[in-house]
């Protein structure tokens, strides 16, 4: 799909502010001066209403970069958990500091067995003299956000909560990753007050639109990391001399890096009809599926292909390997979503 002028100089825009700014302090920048948490947000909530290109594009390159910002968390789960839920008094209330990036989002969602099946969900939600009080504990949370969102199960099904900001019985701490260029957070809840979002037992159809929403961001996410990676490998492969030669001259190599560029390309083609079918579970868990495996290929190709350096932690190869793998778990792993595409499609 071509893009836009205008989506072309998002593109060039976000590029720019991430090769100035590292880590975590791009974030506000990218909020306030660019309008990144704001693009899945209406207008009616205070944002700029964007288009499902706008936000594959910014994925692409916070990808490129393995970015730490809570954009997959607060400005995609979080922000279509609220826009699903068709809360409108939380949408009213919440959204426009999440457009704003001046409050984060988080979704509390898999548990101790890492299954992204909202079916899953064994947190427990009852009714109490102030609302509902929510039990249970959550992990590989993407922010540790003041807009803490918890899928709990009630009598009706799963729901949808917001754990009020002062609750003392919910403790939010990051926990260890394979990954340290993305934080995890680890959810426990012990009867912590909350507040019922959207309809009683309608979580599981939430969380599945969300599950697609999500998928579709993190496909855009890894394809930009592997294009990144597969770019660094190229250049690495024109330099690097053995025997004489560069080896990037050697026939093997021009084979491998051509066979890397096609599963590039076709990963991309996936994740941009997953990006511009919003909600589309098949396309999502085909796209997820696909970039997951693609991207796990190139990071390993590139650790093989820079020899002895991509093996040494001064170099940038083993971070992209952990996050292919991180990303490749998160949100469900390949076989899982495979299993959610129909024999039929």
């Amino acid at each position: 799909m071509k893009t836009t002028e205008e989506q072309d100089e998002l593109r060039g825009t976000v590029r720019g502010l991430l090769s100035r700014l590292e880590g975590e302090a791009a974030w506000r920048p990218l909020a306030e001066q660019i309008g990144v948490a704001a693009l899945a947000v209406p207008e009616e909530y205070g944002g700029v209403g964007g288009s499902a290109m706008d936000l594959l594009l910014v994925a692409e390159e916070l990808g490129r970069v393995l970015s730490p910002v809570p954009f997959l968390g607060s400005s995609v789960l979080a922000t279509y958990a609220l826009l699903e839920s068709g809360d409108e008094a939380a949408c009213a209330e919440l959204l426009p500091g999440l457009a704003e990036g001046s409050a984060l989002g988080a979704l509390a969602w898999a548990e101790a067995d890492g299954s992204w099946d909202p079916a899953a969900v064994r947190a427990t939600a009852v009714r109490d003299a102030d609302g509902w009080a929510v039990t249970g504990v959550k992990e590989h949370v993407l922010s540790s956000g003041e807009v803490l969102l918890v899928a709990a199960r009630t009598a009706a099904g799963v729901s949808l909560f917001r754990i009020r900001p002062e609750a003392r019985s919910a403790r939010v701490t990051p926990v260890p990753a394979m990954d340290d260029s993305r934080p995890l957070y680890r959810v426990v809840l012990d009867s912590a007050p909350a507040r019922l979002v959207g309809e009683d037992g309608d979580g599981e159809r939430v969380l599945g639109r969300v599950l697609d929403r999500g998928c579709a961001a993190l496909a855009a996410e890894q394809v930009g990391a592997a294009s990144y990676a597969l770019q660094a490998t190229v250049e690495y492969a024109k330099t690097r001399v053995q025997f004489g030669r560069p080896i990037g001259s050697f026939q093997a190599v021009k084979h491998r890096l051509a066979d890397l560029y096609v599963a590039v390309e076709s990963a991309r083609s996936l994740a941009l009809a997953a990006a511009v079918s919003p909600g589309d579970r098949i396309l999502a868990a085909a796209a997820k599926s696909a970039c997951s495996e693609m991207f796990s290929l190139v990071a390993g190709e590139m650790i093989q292909l820079h020899g002895g350096i991509g093996l040494t932690w001064e170099h940038m190869a083993h971070r992209y390997f952990k996050r292919a793998h991180a990303t490749a778990q998160l949100l469900g792993p390949a076989r899982w979503h495979r299993s959610r595409i129909p024999l039929a499609a």
